[in-house]
């Protein structure tokens, strides 16, 4: 068994959606003291912009959080990623769909989207492609919070009161 409970995040390239929810999550766990239970990663289900960096507009909305992406470099999902994680969280339906080719017998188990962590579950458009690099982040900034208060839930934790 492992010490900390592992969360992958998970969108096409590893260089946008993934990264910013990677980050805002560990930010997030930190702020709520449980960074000593759980574990944040992120991947991408495409090769295309492998060891490539965080996208600059990405890069940009983190830092006006006070969030450096610092040396992070997109990576793909492995299949034994689904037996490292806990939990797979993919941005979006074609990410899910993707995951599958990845996933071993009963992996897709660990696979939720991070809007289902929320009272709007869908999607988290794609901001590569739409340039809304401020929406897109507060909607995964609330996919965190939600996704933070389900696994202190499920794992019955207790974060710092402040």
């Amino acid at each position: 068994m492992r010490d900390k409970y592992r969360v992958l995040f998970v969108c096409h390239g590893n260089i946008c959606r993934s990264p910013m929810a990677e980050f805002i999550f560990v930010d997030i766990v930190r702020r709520a003291g449980l960074d000593g239970a759980v574990e944040v990663l992120s991947a991408g289900t495409s090769a295309e912009e492998l060891g490539n960096p965080v996208y600059p507009e990405a890069r940009a909305y983190l830092r006006r959080l006070g969030i450096d992406p610092g040396g992070k470099r997109a990576r793909v999902i492995t299949r034994a990623d689904f037996d490292d994680c806990d939990l797979i969280v993919a941005m979006e339906r074609y990410n899910v769909r993707n995951l599958t080719r990845f996933a071993p017998p009963g992996g897709m188990d660990k696979v939720r989207l991070l809007r289902d962590f929320t009272d709007e579950p869908g999607d988290i458009e794609d901001p590569w492609y739409s340039g809304n690099f401020d929406r897109v982040g507060n909607q995964i900034r609330t996919g965190c919070e939600g996704l933070l208060k389900w696994i202190i839930k499920e794992l019955d934790l207790v974060p710092w009161q402040n």
